[in-house]
């Protein structure tokens, strides 16, 4: 037992009085005499495969499943899906998920369809990522990411589970460590690295601008470039310590917490990007705004097309009133080309003429910041003689398709301001 007690917790007893210290110590050995040794031969299968509640595996990863299905000790705030219109209704998470859940946890209770029937009539789902089954680590060097199998539909319940991750093909749960377990364990030092996120978080060949690219993003511009060695869990899965199965009679391992913060944390947003505002000229009403993307292993925004940044920037005069504004807005691309007005025509023939539609109807915009890239834009307002404050934001959007009026998915995120004069 005595093999398994913490060093600093060892010394604070040794130097207490020794009625404290045979108390601490029959304490610690009745808490020991509780926990649950493992048994010998694995006896816990998987016979409903990916299937199987997360529920389950959370009886014994109390902790892990604690932050998978309901967020803790993050930032994440699942809001309302607003409307389009003020005539349409909004759509909201059922009432028996946390709001504060994983994006992972809450992959198979989205309430935006997972079907469409432009793709059920050519016999493809929009299912795969959010209902894969057991699958096999990719390669690095793959040049083209292809979707992992779907589940059939019968057995479309409880969304991305626990075993989507780590149930091998052979039935075995991979992990990082090499232990025994209840069930047959399968160690795999890939799991901690970015190859465990590239088929739910990239599809088909790298298209730099085109949506669902984050895994060839990090590996192309970021990983291959010298940018940095952090794989996708080093920012999005921070590492803790502690017991991997509290009920069991072993010791602390470092192990990543499944909280996987991304559009929905402010801190994730936070550390995507920084801008600064440059008057280059001293009097004269020109300036540059420098987004910078040094914070993020991969493009900002990334994944769906639906994400948007915005940047808004506007010149205030001395009485804090906003005098003139300007907006750029960077989303992935729908396609393989840049989203432009001019190809709604021909999206009509497309089997997914309304999604593409979405995308070019609403014109040409500035493309998605790669890693390490320093974006500079620049403005030149009609301004007269005065003092201003040039204020710059950053808006972090979660579906640009909605009424740009509509802030309840959206966040602030970064702000800069730069006092100037205008002479000329």
């Amino acid at each position: 037992m005595i093999k398994y007690m913490n060093v600093p917790k060892l010394r604070f007893l040794l130097s207490g009085s020794m009625t404290m210290l045979l108390f601490a110590a029959f304490s610690a050995l009745a808490a020991e005499s509780s926990l649950t040794d493992i048994p010998a031969v694995a006896s816990v299968t998987f016979p409903k495969g990916t299937a199987t509640p997360s529920e389950e595996c959370g009886a014994c990863h109390k902790a892990i499943y604690r932050e998978f299905a309901f967020g803790f000790g993050s930032d994440i705030r699942s809001r309302a899906k607003p409307p389009k219109s003020p005539q349409e209704q909004g759509l909201n998470l059922p009432s028996n998920v946390s709001a504060t859940a994983t994006a992972h946890a809450v992959a198979g209770v989205d309430p935006f369809p997972i079907h469409t029937r432009e793709a059920e009539a050519e016999g493809r789902s929009c299912n795969v990522c959010h209902f894969p089954e057991a699958f096999a680590i990719p390669d690095m060097e793959i040049s083209e990411v292809f979707t992992p199998k779907p589940r059939p539909k019968g057995e479309e319940t409880g969304g991305l589970t626990c075993a989507s991750c780590h149930l091998t093909p052979e039935g075995k749960i991979r992990g990082p460590y090499n232990l025994r377990a209840p069930h047959d364990n399968f160690p795999d030092a890939q799991i901690k690295t970015s190859l465990m996120c590239a088929y739910c978080h990239s599809l088909g060949k790298r298209v730099a601008g085109k949506q669902t690219q984050t895994f060839l993003e990090w590996r192309d511009d970021f990983w291959k470039q010298g940018l940095g060695s952090q794989n996708c869990q080093d920012c999005h899965m921070p590492r803790t310590l502690r017991k991997l199965a509290e009920d069991y009679n072993v010791p602390e391992r470092v192990a990543a917490r499944h909280l996987w913060t991304g559009g929905r944390s402010l801190q994730r947003l936070q550390n995507a990007l920084s801008q600064v505002i440059i008057q280059p000229a001293a009097g004269k009403s020109d300036f540059e705004i420098h987004l910078i993307n040094i914070g993020a292993g991969h493009s900002v925004p990334t994944g769906s097309n639906r994400r948007a940044v915005y940047l808004e920037v506007q010149a205030k005069d001395q009485k804090g009133k906003s005098v003139v504004r300007k907006e750029w807005m960077f989303a992935p691309w729908y396609s393989a080309r840049p989203d432009d007005r001019k190809h709604l025509e021909e999206d009509r023939q497309r089997p997914d003429a309304k999604a593409a539609m979405q995308a070019d109807a609403q014109g040409p915009h500035e493309p998605i910041i790669r890693a390490g890239e320093e974006r500079v834009l620049t403005w030149s307002p009609t301004l007269k003689p005065g003092s201003y404050t040039i204020q710059a934001r950053l808006v972090y959007d979660l579906n640009r398709y909605n009424d740009r009026f509509i802030t309840t998915d959206q966040t602030v995120f970064n702000t800069t301001t730069l006092a100037v004069q205008v002479r000329r």
